[in-house]
């Protein structure tokens, strides 16, 4: 019987922010049981490597649940990308999740990784046992000009060691179904985890729908519309509108459903008892 998964991502605190959010954060997932949690990571400073291996390690090693590591490849070079491999060795990290990672204004990119693939083959090469995931865009990386383009590349970070994909986030199924479809056409075979992002906020859906390129659908502008000034009910509304989305997904045989927390537990949570009852197993 098909049984998808179901995972988390969490990011850790801001520096400026108190070290403990995050077990506040973890402490509120307890109970939830995913098949991993994934932990995001920053532009490639030492703190943010560093942060990234001690909440790592803390969901391994205190929390009992398999972590995926966030690792970024635009700031990085050889020597730091070894040495943050070995602080996730030193973590438990047994899977990661290479990226390319955003563009910071008044930083010069190093030029050895230039691409999340380019990444993934050094990993691949000298972690030949380590899990590699990467990421994908159901519609279609900003960078590039057609969703055929942005796959075929695609297909290079699969040829390069990656042998699992989480989607950024979409809200409209049909999309993911088609991205899909183009994956198979281009022999793209690996498991696919789809990226759900509850509705916290119309600030957060346009701020994310802006940057990342992802369309509002009528549905959601219908939410927006009407709720946009109301927090609460817009945020119940969203939990809804997630749980419908992760029910149709696992209605279609999705490979896995990835929820961006935001580091909001208590979203997650009700999301969770919506849908748990799908992910058992029989």
């Amino acid at each position: 019987m098909h049984n998808p998964r179901f995972s988390l991502e969490v990011f850790p605190p801001r520096r400026t922010g108190p070290v403990t959010t995050i077990y506040d954060t973890l402490d509120g997932l307890e109970g939830l049981s995913p098949d991993f949690i994934s932990v995001t990571y920053g532009h490639g400073s030492q703190a943010d490597r560093s942060a990234t291996a001690r909440i790592a390690a803390t969901v391994a090693g205190e929390y009992h649940i398999p972590v995926v590591a966030h690792l970024t490849s635009l700031y990085a070079d050889e020597s730091s990308v070894e040495e943050t491999l070995r602080a996730f060795d030193r973590a438990g990290v047994k899977s990661v999740l290479a990226l390319r990672g955003d563009p910071v204004d008044g930083l010069e990119p190093t030029g050895v990784f230039p691409h999340a693939s380019d990444l993934a083959a050094y990993i691949h090469g000298l972690r030949p046992d380590m899990i590699l995931m990467g990421a994908c865009y159901p519609e279609c990386h900003a960078d590039c000009a057609s969703l055929e383009e942005d796959v075929s590349n695609l297909a290079i970070k699969v040829e390069s060691g990656v042998s699992r994909l989480i989607t950024q986030l979409f809200y409209d199924n049909d999309d993911f179904y088609h991205f899909m479809d183009v994956c198979r056409a281009h022999g793209i075979d690996v498991p696919v985890h789809a990226g759900i992002m509850p509705i916290i906020s119309e600030k957060s859906v346009r701020g994310m729908a802006r940057r990342g390129g992802s369309h509002i659908p009528a549905r959601v502008e219908a939410l927006l519309r009407k709720w946009g000034d109301d927090p609460d009910s817009l945020r119940s509304a969203g939990i809804v509108y997630a749980s419908e989305q992760i029910a149709d997904l696992v209605a279609n045989g999705v490979d896995g459903v990835h929820l961006y927390t935001m580091n909001r537990p208590a979203t997650t949570r009700r999301i969770w008892r919506n849908v748990s009852s799908l992910f058992s197993v029989e």
